[in-house]
């Protein structure tokens, strides 16, 4: 598969609620890093995703901000 995305994040994940319509997943990309994604129940059903599951978080924005103190 081929994507055009840049930021592609390989993790596990942690953490699945499951609500009517969407579905927060929480992916844990190294120790105490976390990305989280909201997407539709219908998408973790039909990928089968469950806690513990590897995955990649697949991030394509056109506006990065980027801080330091």
């Amino acid at each position: 598969m081929k994507l055009s995305a840049r930021n592609l994040l390989p993790g596990k994940v942690k953490e699945l609620t499951v609500g009517m319509v969407n579905a927060e997943v929480v992916i844990e990309i190294a120790p105490g890093v976390e990305v989280v994604s909201v997407i539709t129940k219908n998408s973790v059903e039909r990928m089968n995703i469950r806690v513990g599951d590897q995955v990649e978080a697949m991030i394509k924005a056109t506006s990065v901000m980027v801080a330091k103190d």
